[in-house]
């Protein structure tokens, strides 16, 4: 079963549960989904890493969301948004630990041989693509930044 005909699936399951907040989180999902498949130079098929950026964007756009809702004192809005990205998040594999992902991003500016922060860019590139899904970038960013300053 592809990932499109699961978000199908789970809009199904719920309607028929008649649970609102799911309803729009997946919804908006299938939107997204649909509109990177129909893009232009788009492929008919979207990878995997495909579909992570896209649900990891939809993620930080509701929680982004949510604290201008704390802001101006929208906590009812506020929380449907959280609510959402949870949802949404809950489809992303498990984020890393910040242990785990030290580890990994000191593997990678030894694999790629950088040795001070002028390198920044080789390891990100890197790190961005073998990360994705895993690790939010700006994480990742904060810990090529400490671990190079460290060089």
């Amino acid at each position: 079963m592809s990932f499109v005909d699961q978000i199908t699936e789970d809009i199904k399951n719920a309607m028929k549960a008649h649970d609102h907040v799911r309803l729009e989180a997946v919804r908006g999902i299938k939107k997204e989904l649909i509109e990177a498949m129909t893009a232009k130079n788009a492929s008919e098929e979207l990878g995997e890493a495909d579909i992570m950026k896209i649900l990891q964007k939809m993620v930080k756009q509701r929680r982004d969301t949510a604290l201008i809702y704390v802001e101006q004192n929208r906590q009812d809005l506020a929380d449907e948004e959280t609510a959402q990205a949870d949802i949404i998040a809950a489809y992303l594999p498990a984020e890393m630990t910040p242990a785990e992902l030290e580890a990994a991003v000191a593997a990678i500016i030894d694999k790629v041989g950088a040795t001070s922060m002028k390198d920044m860019g080789k390891v990100m590139g890197t790190a961005s693509k073998e990360l994705a899904g895993r690790a939010d970038g700006k994480n990742i960013s904060d810990c090529v930044k400490r671990l190079l300053a460290a060089r």
